[in-house]
């Protein structure tokens, strides 16, 4: 348990962040300890009525796709301006996120939710199949500034600033309770 709190001390305070060639391969390192410090789905207001820019990690990828999740169960995905209609629902039971277009209907999980960033992950074994494990989408005005490694790298410093926070403050409380106990002694 101590190795295991100091590996996540010193993951949080290094430098750098892990290196991966894929956004997938990145989100699987760092989804596990970011996810803590994100919402739930069932928290609507971090998510609706937003325009989302969806990214990947392709370079043959060059299109702008917004995905709007409206009041009402309302859904839009626009590529390249080109707007389609369709609906989402919140699946309370399962914490899932069903998505319904003119495509079909998609199932996700929840991997990431904040203000900034919404990151769902594909239901079922999507790498056995050769497709992307989860989509990202990044709120547009921050998205539009961003190529998918700089996203992971202020994604990833968003989680270590948030945990250097928490352990400065741990770190002053223990300074604290050892300085009292010291006069308490005298």
């Amino acid at each position: 348990m101590e190795n295991k709190l100091l590996d996540k001390v010193a993951r949080s305070l290094s430098v750098e962040m892990p290196y991966a060639k894929s956004m997938d391969r990145y989100l699987d390192q760092i989804i596990k300890d970011i996810r803590p410090l994100g919402e739930d789905l069932r928290e609507e207001e971090y998510y609706l009525e937003k325009p989302w820019l969806e990214i990947r990690d392709d370079v043959h990828f060059h299109k702008a796709i917004l995905h709007f999740f409206n009041e009402g169960g309302e859904y839009l995905r626009s590529v390249d301006g080109d707007v389609s209609g369709g609906s989402w629902r919140y699946m309370e039971r399962s914490n899932k996120l069903l998505i319904e277009h003119s495509g079909g209907a998609e199932l996700y999980d929840l991997a990431f939710l904040d203000g900034k960033f919404f990151i769902l992950d594909k239901h079922g074994d999507q790498e056995r199949l050769g497709q992307r494990k989860y989509t990202v989408l990044i709120h547009e005005p921050l998205g539009k500034r961003l190529e998918w490694r700089d996203a992971m790298e202020y994604l990833y410093n968003s989680y270590r600033n948030k945990n250097t926070y928490y352990i400065t403050i741990v770190l002053i409380i223990l300074t604290l309770i050892a300085i009292m106990v010291a006069l308490s002694v005298w």
